[in-house]
């Protein structure tokens, strides 16, 4: 291949807006209005109008959006957060930081998310909240979990960093945009994310008034108006740059999905071929907008084999995640052990992600797919 392929193509896409992008550039340099500026108003209500939700508060990241959240819940210390331990170390990371006990929860071995069934069976007395990840780009099932939430008394979090855009389909038929479903929605805006920015940034969503009051408040130095601090906040702000990029993405994010979508289908049918690999499955009850385009391979394939054979051919791949959380040196305190949560244990030793993205050329996937299947051919 002459041009060189990415994970992500960031370029490509740019290519196609940057025109748009520095008019929207020139009203925030223009302005100097670099924080806080009226930019960052409008994504706030284009992105409102687009989940169709009350209330986006903006912040600097998608790990200060799940602290935040979990900040305005006044959880006591000590209490405890059902996470997966299947998902990237933020999510977890949080919940150690504000002195909270993350309880790892095992997922399903086919759409990689929490397990509702383990989850119950994890609920005690000190229980306040859960995380569900909506991992890879695929809901958690909500209607199911949302269920034993309340039956218990549970707060939910939602971590959308790597599914906005995606659909959520209720037994009724209706829908709801990932993370708006629970009490508070995470997302993240890290550019390979598929509403990215050209920096750090995120948001939280929610349809509850008083938290969302809560949380603008704490995003700005808990301060209920200048120099008035009401609350412990800490500084997390989209600044006015990130958010004239986000204004721009967002109008394009349903066809960015949908490209995505289009090279999922055309990896599934390549990778038909053999049963060696096993694409990505699709739940009944989601779209899947494919932040990562995830297999499991089989038993038999060298999976660092692979990933030296593809880097070699200039192909890159990546392994989302290679450790779990439960078995993290940070993280042992807690006292989890290998073989508590096989089905998560064994996905981290099968899966692998190969490119997606919105500029995927068919000659380039088609190279990608002959590589894989020459490798575990053999």
């Amino acid at each position: 291949m002459k041009k060189q392929i990415q994970m992500v193509d960031l370029i490509g896409q740019y290519t196609q807006i940057k025109e748009e992008v520095r008019l929207e550039f020139d009203r925030v340099l223009d302005s100097a209005s670099f924080i806080n500026g009226p930019v960052v108003k409008e994504f706030q209500a284009d992105l409102e109008s687009y989940l169709q939700v009350k209330h986006v508060i903006p912040c600097a990241n998608g790990t200060d959006a799940l602290q935040v959240a979990m900040m305005v819940n006044d959880f006591p210390e000590g209490a405890e957060v059902l996470v997966p331990s299947y998902t990237y170390v933020a999510t977890v990371e949080v919940i150690a930081l504000l002195g909270f006990k993350p309880v790892f929860v095992e997922v399903y071995p086919d759409s990689f998310n929490i397990d509702i069934e383990d989850l119950e069976s994890k609920i005690t007395s000190k229980s306040v909240a859960i995380v569900p990840v909506h991992l890879y780009g695929q809901c958690v099932d909500m209607e199911r979990l949302m269920s034993v939430a309340r039956k218990n008394g549970l707060k939910v979090i939602e971590d959308t960093a790597q599914a906005i855009g995606a659909n959520y389909i209720f037994s009724d038929g209706k829908r709801a945009k990932a993370g708006t479903i629970g009490d508070v929605g995470t997302t993240s805006f890290f550019p390979s994310k598929n509403l990215g920015c050209y920096g750090d940034g995120g948001a939280i969503m929610t349809n509850n008034d008083e938290l969302a009051t809560k949380m603008r408040m704490v995003v700005n130095h808990g301060q209920s108006k200048r120099y008035y601090h009401d609350s412990i906040g800490v500084n997390s702000r989209l600044d006015s740059l990130q958010a004239a990029v986000l204004k721009v993405k967002l109008k394009y994010l349903d066809g960015y999905n949908e490209s995505r979508q289009k090279v999922a289908e055309m990896y599934d049918k390549a990778f038909s071929e053999t049963d060696l690999i096993i694409p990505p499955f699709r739940s009944n009850f989601s779209t899947h907008v494919f932040h990562q385009y995830t297999v499991k391979l089989a038993d038999s394939v060298d999976r660092d084999g692979l990933n030296t054979f593809l880097a070699e051919r200039k192909v890159p791949s990546m392994i989302y995640y290679p450790v779990p959380n439960h078995l993290q040196k940070a993280y042992s305190y807690y006292g989890y052990n290998e073989g508590d949560f096989p089905l998560t244990e064994d996905l981290c030793s099968r899966v692998i992600s190969f490119p997606i993205h919105t500029e995927m050329q068919p000659e380039t996937q088609e190279y990608i797919v002959r590589n894989v299947l020459e490798f575990v051919s053999k």
